[in-house]
């Protein structure tokens, strides 16, 4: 089954096609993941077909994307693959997903399925999530399906250009574990070379103290002192003068092989105020802190609304929706005029003969077979 996404979350464009929103998954996908589906491309990256080859410089023009003109056939599903294209989708590209009537490409694991909590797992972010004495526990959602199509998004870019400066393209193996492990950053870098084990710190830091979750009165505040003179304004505020001259905590250092201790003191004082007003003090301070937000009072923060991080647009058949919207802007353009995603199935006849040239006899004769299906809109 065919389904078309043009401009990501953009208006204008090729007549009638869908536009992909940044919605998991991107909402076209009904049928449940095959074996090894979830490694990014789903064993097949996505394959690019532009209609202006060289890529060269285009005339100057209003709301011009970097990716206008180049087709993108889709055959992954689930959301680490659709979350690259709905990426690329914002950027211009025009996308063709091909929906099903479905580790890595190679290496010894590569025919075992890829999931986000799998991979987690495999990767060690599992084992450094969670508080300090508790089990592992999974991120609140799939980072490392969103981290491979960021990852995918940014190779596929890579690989235009590629192709723009030497006229051959390339093949990309962007997948779950490859993504996730280099992720890891300073915590695998302290292991692969002191052999420092990484382990669970729930909201703390392993290395800078404060830096975590405190609980307030009526909820939680993150304080981060990322040096000592931080340290020294964080007690200032919490009325604490004693503290930052205690030879224990003068430094950094000092108050890691101290944490226990001091952070007994803050969490004590931190309990006797609301969220609210420990927000006030810390306002201009040059601390960095906020609020452990929970979803409606994320989508009323007025950073959140400015950044134009709520999108709404009306779907064919669940009515009016609203979802985040992208996390970039530009100078230059705008992903503006949101299009719902595709249903699956809906532009199959429309790509079928207006893209690849099927005649009528010859795309009912798929229809009727179950080679391929039409989802009517109404």
């Amino acid at each position: 089954m065919l389904s078309a996404a043009l401009g990501g979350r953009s208006g204008g464009g090729v007549g009638g096609l869908w536009r992909s929103l940044r919605r998991p998954g991107g909402a076209s996908s009904a049928a449940p993941p095959a074996a090894g589906a979830r490694s990014l491309a789903s064993r097949s990256s996505s394959l690019l077909f532009p209609q202006d080859r060289s890529l060269g410089p285009r005339p100057s023009a209003s709301n011009v994307k970097p990716l206008d003109g180049v087709k993108i056939l889709d055959l992954t599903r689930v959301l680490a693959g659709p979350f690259a294209t709905m990426n690329l989708g914002d950027l211009g590209a025009e996308v063709i997903k091909v929906e099903r009537p479905g580790y890595g490409q190679t290496g010894p694991m590569v025919q075992r399925g890829g999931y986000d909590s799998i991979a987690a797992a495999v990767s060690g972010l599992m084992h450094i999530t969670g508080h300090e004495e508790g089990e592992p526990v999974r991120v609140g959602v799939a980072m490392t399906d969103l981290a491979t199509g960021l990852y995918a998004c940014g190779a596929i870019m890579a690989g235009l250009l590629q192709r723009y400066k030497t006229g051959k393209g390339l093949h990309i193996d962007c997948n779950l574990m490859s993504s996730q492990v280099a992720c890891l950053t300073h915590v695998a870098a302290n292991y692969l070379n002191c052999k420092i084990e990484g382990k669970r710190w729930g909201t703390a830091h392993g290395s800078i103290v404060p830096y975590q979750a405190f609980k307030t009165k009526d909820g939680y505040i993150v304080v981060g002192a990322g040096n000592d003179q931080q340290f020294v304004t964080v007690c200032k505020i919490l009325n604490l003068p004693e503290v930052s001259k205690d030879s224990r905590y003068k430094t950094n250092i000092l108050r890691v092989q101290n944490r226990k201790e001091l952070i007994d003191i803050l969490s004590t004082r931190f309990s006797e105020k609301t969220t609210s007003k420990w927000l006030q003090l810390f306002e201009g301070s040059g601390v960095p802190y906020g609020p452990i937000n929970n979803m409606q009072q994320v989508f009323s923060d007025p950073q959140v609304l400015h950044n134009g991080l709520l999108m709404e647009m009306n779907h064919p058949t669940a009515g009016r929706i609203v979802v985040p919207g992208p996390g970039v802007r530009y100078s230059e353009f705008a992903v503006s005029h949101p299009k719902p995603p595709p249903l699956v199935g809906q532009h199959t006849v429309e790509i079928l003969k207006g893209m690849l040239g099927y005649e009528d006899n010859a795309i009912e004769e798929l229809l009727h077979t179950g080679a391929v299906a039409q989802h009517e809109v109404r």
